[in-house]
């Protein structure tokens, strides 16, 4: 006997800042630090993949007329991360800290053409 599966929430799969994202509606993420204000939103236009829960659209490379809008929530700053450099037996060590900007943003809506998912 199968099953079939629940349908499942859409998604984007975006790029920023050199990395890719899976984003999904009315969910909040961690990004590199945006040049935006709090409350402002902010469009990615480099969607590389949509799926509404049915099917995916593929782009090659960009997914075309696709966007998805984000709300700034606040912007802080990632653990720390300690660095430590050290050449044996010649009496040399380097410690370093280290603590990543980022942008906290809200996803608000993944559109593709007219269509959007939200």
């Amino acid at each position: 006997m199968t099953s079939t599966p629940a349908p499942s929430e859409a998604y984007a799969i975006v790029e920023t800042s050199g990395q890719q994202f899976w984003l999904q509606p009315r969910r909040y993420y961690d990004v590199d630090r945006i040049s935006a204000e709090v409350g402002s939103t902010v469009s990615l236009d480099s969607v590389l993949l949509v799926n509404d829960g049915s099917s995916a659209t593929l782009g090659q490379p960009f997914v075309s007329g696709a966007n998805v809008v984000l709300k700034v929530l606040e912007h802080r700053r990632g653990p720390k991360l300690i660095v430590y450099k050290m050449r044996p037996k010649k009496k040399t060590r380097r410690k370093n800290g280290h603590r990543q900007e980022l942008t906290r943003v809200m996803v608000e809506s993944i559109t593709v053409g007219s269509k959007s998912f939200s």
